[in-house]
């Protein structure tokens, strides 16, 4: 396959696919960024997931296998410790919900759509990094 043009190459530097899947090195793109620049240190979870929200944008229809996503969570089960704030790597989607890798457990974890509190927000592979800098996690206990 022959090599692009000079003229394609700056082309493609300026398509809207490249708005979709900003790099690692974009900081103009990585919506995630301002948040973890602002950090004090005195923002409680629910606060920095307020942030994140504010910085994020709705996904439309229901998650997609091998995307990433934070979204409020609201566990149904009496007694069980869950992540109320969890960013996750989605696996499998079902009828029942979804099946994802918890960046803050470090396992997989399963979801049902109504304990599902609110939206979905996707979040690129480039700004994981700084997700997992950002200490907004919450871990409960269902009551």
């Amino acid at each position: 396959m022959p090599r692009k043009t000079l003229k394609e190459r700056q082309i493609n530097k300026t398509s809207p696919e490249q708005d979709i899947n900003p790099s690692d090195t974009d900081d103009t793109k990585n919506r995630v960024r301002s948040v973890l620049d602002n950090l004090t240190g005195k923002e409680s979870s629910d606060e920095l997931m307020d942030e994140l929200r504010r910085v994020l944008t709705e996904s439309k229809g229901p998650p997609v296998a091998g995307k990433f996503y934070i979204f409020v969570y609201n566990a149904k089960t009496l007694g069980v410790r869950y992540d109320q704030n969890p960013l996750v790597a989605v696996t499998d989607i079902f009828q029942w919900g979804f099946r994802g890798i918890n960046y803050h457990w470090g396992k997989s974890r399963q979801y049902t759509w109504s304990e599902v509190a609110g939206p979905l927000y996707e979040v690129y592979a480039s700004e994981i990094k700084d997700l997992q800098a950002l200490p907004f996690s919450n871990f409960r206990i269902n009551s």
